[in-house]
């Protein structure tokens, strides 16, 4: 019997969630969503630390290996992404943030040469965002109250996070009430989504309310091989189920790419759209000559300081013996205490090279010391606190490559992190910026020592050579399938999101983006898959 329906959504991760919840309440069409991941439902998964427990080695994670990197001694690091329905928006700290209203009038300014240009300015993109967006607190022009996606300030917030909050004030900057709201400049809390001490994710907000609806299916570990394509046209998926067994699914309008910025190139790859040479190479015949599917990768890149505590602050050891019983006890009893933070609280916007243009500078400061890989061997696990630096608007692109013509072999992955000399030192002087915060109070006086990097030789050449050891993602690639308007040759997507050369082919995940927001993209990503949407209930 053949399997048909109208569209068919490839990745359950958050863009996908919302461009499947849209579509099958816009109308009867059938929409099936294949996501090659696990449920979502997981009491360690929906509590926000719980990823803290599950995030090495987890089956909800799959961690794809970059190639070595060339420009950091050839050193190898992980991009863990997520294997499971909500993908990112399940496994993640939680952060919501948007970016700024330049990111989007930037993309408007890329895209706006395109003749069927929909838009993709502020104004454009800012009614997803706040139709999606249930906050807790602010309820005005930037920000909705009644959306699905539930999003709150910090249940609980540690005193290392009020001090560095007050400490980065103490340098001048202003304190921030809201990072989504008219300025990003300044230093204030996160708001996060969850609500009451669980995880408000894409698969909870939009997958959720689906459950019984005829015209909405859902696989889980369905694991896609191929997009089919005849005389031009994207007709069918190919995917193997949680059985094993492989089934083909039929399309009758539209088939939606929504795998994410690493695995979305290479199906195409795989499926004969891409840099005709390379997919020669690999033995796969060229059916669309995309030479920009897999480049333009774009990451954000982070860098940690950490310094160990001289007193019993942070969350060191909350998670273990009495202190796990206490936390839990008090949470299911009171509603409150530890485990209501996502881990990370507070954070800062900063332009340490011109405080007064926007920000270049990320900041999330983490009540642990928190150690990584990389990091294990070096810096004694007791208390402490972690700031991470991160560049926002980086110029360094990766690609995506085949490894093979296998399915099953992950791509070959290059981010080329800090690889721009324009990254690299916008990223030297925001350590140098945040190691300054230690010498302000209230945090002066609460360390023994900051452990990495040396605060006693903080040149360009020893903060560079920190940087190097121990830049990693932020957890962010985008970019890999771009739009671009007529006559972008390396624009793999025209404005409205289809893939050029083929027909009834979309990408809604953040490998559509042109250049990445400044902050984390997980809502971002939400609102990609609702724009997808509602670019094709209009042309419907």
């Amino acid at each position: 019997m053949k399997e048909s329906y109208d569209y068919i959504i490839v990745g359950g991760g958050s863009s996908g969630c919302v461009a499947a919840a849209r579509l099958a309440t816009a109308s009867d069409a059938r929409v099936l969503l294949l996501e090659g991941g696990h449920s979502h439902r997981h009491p360690l998964l929906d509590m926000p630390p719980g990823i803290f427990k599950m995030i090495n080695g987890s089956k909800f994670m799959r961690y794809h290996r970059t190639v070595p990197q060339e420009h950091l001694n050839n050193r190898v690091h992980d991009i863990p992404q997520g294997n499971v329905l909500g993908g990112g928006s399940s496994v993640n700290a939680q952060v919501y943030m948007r970016g700024r209203p330049s990111d989007y009038d930037e993309w408007h300014e890329l895209l706006r040469g395109d003749n069927d240009y929909p838009g993709w300015g502020w104004k454009d993109v800012l009614p997803h965002f706040r139709g999606m967006e249930g906050n807790n607190r602010l309820q005005n022009d930037l920000h909705g109250s009644e959306g699905p996606l539930l999003v709150s300030d910090p249940g609980h917030v540690e005193d290392l996070s009020r001090w560095f909050v007050q400490s980065v004030q103490a340098m001048g900057e202003p304190y921030n009430h809201d990072f989504n709201g008219p300025a990003q400049r300044g230093v204030g809390f996160y708001q996060f989504m969850n609500r009451r001490g669980k995880r408000s994710s894409a698969a909870y907000a939009f997958i959720a309310p689906l459950e019984g609806r005829k015209n909405f299916r859902l696989e889980l570990n369905a694991r896609v091989s191929k997009i089919n394509i005849e005389n031009g046209i994207a007709k069918s998926v190919t995917f193997r189920d949680k059985s094993g067994a492989e089934r083909i699914a039929h399309a009758g309008r539209e088939i939606i790419m929504a795998a994410g910025a690493l695995v979305t190139p290479q199906l195409l790859m795989l499926s004969g759209i891409g840099d005709a040479a390379q997919l020669k190479a690999h033995g796969i015949a060229c059916l669309a000559d995309l030479p920009g599917v897999g480049q333009n990768l774009i990451d954000h890149p982070e860098v940690p300081i950490i310094a160990i505590a001289n007193g019993r602050y942070g969350y060191f050891k909350q998670g273990v013996g009495w202190r796990m019983i206490r936390n839990g006890l008090q949470f299911r009893l009171f509603g409150s205490g530890p485990i209501l933070s996502a881990g990370v609280e507070a954070g800062a916007f900063v332009n340490p090279i011109d405080p007064d243009d926007e920000p270049s500078i990320q900041a999330f400061c983490v009540p642990i010391v928190y150690l990584d890989r990389d990091i294990l061997t070096l810096v004694e696990n007791t208390y402490g606190l972690t700031i991470t630096t991160v560049v926002i608007k980086p110029k360094s692109r990766g690609f995506v490559k085949l490894r093979s013509s296998n399915p099953e072999d992950m791509p070959l992955v290059s981010p080329n992190l800090l690889k721009h000399p324009d990254d690299m030192r916008t990223m030297i002087e925001g350590q140098r910026y945040f190691l300054k915060a230690f010498g302000k109070p209230p945090l002066a006086g609460k360390f023994t020592k900051v452990a990495i990097p040396d605060p006693a030789n903080i040149s360009d050449e020893a903060i560079a050579t920190h940087c190097k050891r121990f830049v990693k993602t932020n957890y962010h690639p985008s970019g890999t399938c771009r739009m671009g308007p007529t006559g972008d040759s390396m624009a793999v997507l025209d404005t409205r999101l289809r893939v050029r050369g083929v027909e009834r082919l979309r990408v809604c995940d953040l490998s559509a983006m042109p250049n990445i927001n400044a902050g984390n993209t997980n809502a971002p990503a939400m609102m990609m898959g609702s724009r997808c949407a509602e670019l094709i209930l209009q042309q419907n």
